[in-house]
């Protein structure tokens, strides 16, 4: 039945991948977390495809940090630890993150 679909084109990994990044990137979620969630829904094959037109990382983990935590930059070690981990979470790299606060700075 999957191949009849897909025959006709009316089921694609790639649009379904396409839409599945755009949708969690307004959620504000990176591409470490996007990319293992695709994979974890049997899309391996588009992955690569789907982040040839990724946006600025560097822009989006920006917003969500203004979003969540305003202009400031963390005011200690303890409070630089939670939102490092948060953005992780989020699936952010651990480069992109020390860029984002050494530009607070």
């Amino acid at each position: 039945m999957l191949e009849e679909l897909s025959e006709k084109n009316w089921q694609s990994d790639e649009r379904f991948a396409e839409s599945y990044s755009r949708s969690r990137l307004l959620k504000g979620f990176g591409p470490v977390r996007i990319q293992y969630e695709l994979k974890e829904r049997g899309v391996n094959a588009v992955v690569d495809e789907v982040f040839e037109h990724a946006p600025d990382w560097q822009h989006v983990l920006s917003d969500l940090h203004t979003k969540k935590y305003g202009p400031e930059e963390p005011g200690d070690m303890k409070e630089r630890a939670k939102r490092a981990r948060f953005f992780q979470q989020k699936g952010f790299t651990h480069d992109m993150i020390n860029q984002l606060f050494n530009q607070l700075t």
